[in-house]
């Protein structure tokens, strides 16, 4: 029998020592190694597995499952692929129990149990949740430990077809002397669902929590290991929430979904658009509207702007859901450009729904948001604006245009601003191609 040899393991970064140190030599932490038992078995005990030939290998295991959610299976490409590891993070109350759980139901069945692993709640608290979400329990069993061993016996016990672990910072895995939620737990216990899923085709979704610059709590190595990254994003100030997906290996990237949170928990938004353009008054000056993709969905956007004027020796700058040095570039391009003066007016932009924008795309919009705001004129009624702003004051074409063109026209807007070089979609009496940001200005003002 191997006799067990000793490491030290920092508690920060994850390396590995021989000896113990003061120091990690890696991430240079202080008082951070901890000592760790690994026992090697005999040699020659492993079997070594066999290469491969690409086209003789089988995927009819690897196919989609179906998780009885379109906006869920939008974000991963299809559905769930069997023996996929999923992480799933956000902010804290954002929705993850509750996501995770509405999902476990709906994959759930007699024939396909479902191992729903609650290290951060009791049994009895799983089952208030839910009661009040209406969901029912044939199929769904729980398991409410931290002991990551245990709940992986369990799910072989059962014969789970999914797994769920709520959440991967507050499991422990035996043999380790380092507290759940350090680097060494957090990947080791990553890393024994990684095996799992792998050999038993099962897939697996694992909640994580988030620091406070938003980023997944833990090693970097955790989003390494998993096959896909999904951020449930939102604020308390609005329902509504975002799933947006980071990574994925089995679908698209930056795809997102949307979701309102409501008293019996998460609901599907299926038409996210019509939902944000809720109570907008058209006719009010310095609202407009941009056509915003995430991922490869168009989203119509009401941006507010507040042009007033200043009391202030340096004008005041205020951007909510925009980036604001976006915003002083564009205000800088309206004043040179369009001879649109704010150099006395303070300026107010606004995202309304929460959102926050991050594409050149909605550069135009915000500019003739600004503009009616300062000449109190509206926008001309059932106009839409989408186009990068450069700062000669053209417009470039951005990417689907057409496909945003085609959004605003179903939701019933009958013009569109749009860069003279987007390409056309068959819908001329739509899109208004305009070469700079002038000649937009005279287009969309009523």
């Amino acid at each position: 029998m191997a006799k067990p040899r000793r490491l030290f393991a920092c508690a920060e970064c994850g390396a590995e020592h021989r000896q113990w140190t003061g120091q990690c030599s890696v991430c240079g932490a202080w008082n951070s190694l901890a000592e760790r038992r690994v026992t090697d078995g005999p040699a020659g005990s492993r079997s070594t597995p066999q290469a491969v030939a690409l086209d003789l290998i089988d995927t009819s295991a690897d196919d989609r499952m179906p998780t009885g959610m379109g906006e869920m299976d939008r974000v991963l490409g299809g559905g769930l692929v069997r023996g996929s590891l999923v992480l799933l993070a956000g902010d804290p109350g954002v929705g993850k129990s509750t996501l995770v759980l509405r999902l476990a139901a709906e994959l759930a069945s007699p024939q396909r149990p479902c191992l729903y692993v609650a290290a951060e709640e009791s049994a009895a608290q799983i089952r208030m949740r839910a009661e009040r979400m209406g969901i029912g329990g044939d199929g769904l069993f729980v398991y409410a430990e931290t002991a990551m061993d245990g709940a992986l016996a369990e799910a072989e016990r059962l014969r789970a077809g999914v797994m769920v672990v709520d959440s991967i910072q507050t499991v422990r895995a035996d043999g380790l002397a380092s507290a759940p939620g350090s680097v060494t737990q957090v990947r080791e216990s990553t890393l024994r669902l990684l095996q799992y899923a792998k050999a038993t085709h099962t897939p697996v979704l694992i909640v994580g929590h988030v620091t406070k610059e938003g980023m997944v709590a833990g090693p970097r190595l955790l989003e390494h290991i998993v096959d896909a990254v999904l951020y449930l994003e939102g604020d308390d100030h609005h329902a509504h929430r975002l799933l947006r997906s980071v990574k994925n290996r089995f679908g698209p990237t930056f795809e997102v979904a949307v979701f309102e949170m409501d008293g019996a928990g998460l609901r599907e938004v299926t038409n996210p658009s019509a939902m944000l353009l809720a109570g907008r008054d058209a006719s009010a000056p310095g609202s407009a509207v941009a056509v915003a993709m995430e991922g490869t969905r168009p989203l119509l956007v009401e941006i507010q702007a507040l042009v007033a004027p200043t009391t202030y020796s340096l004008p005041r700058r205020l951007a909510n859901g925009l980036d604001l040095n976006r915003l002083n570039m564009l205000l800088a391009v309206l004043s040179r450009r369009a001879d649109v003066g704010l150099s006395a007016h303070d300026v107010y932009v606004n995202v309304v729904g929460g959102l926050r924008l991050r594409e050149p795309a909605t550069d135009l919009a915000v500019a003739l948001a600004v503009a009616s705001s300062h000449s109190g004129q509206p926008l001309r009624l059932g106009a839409a604006a989408l186009g990068e702003v450069g700062l000669a004051g053209e417009l470039r074409t951005v990417p689907s245009a057409a496909q945003r063109v085609d959004e605003a026209a179903r939701l019933g807007f009958t013009h569109c601003v749009v860069p003279a070089g987007a390409q056309s979609n068959g819908r001329q009496t739509t899109a208004i191609p305009v070469g700079n940001l002038r000649q937009a200005l005279d287009a969309a003002l009523a």
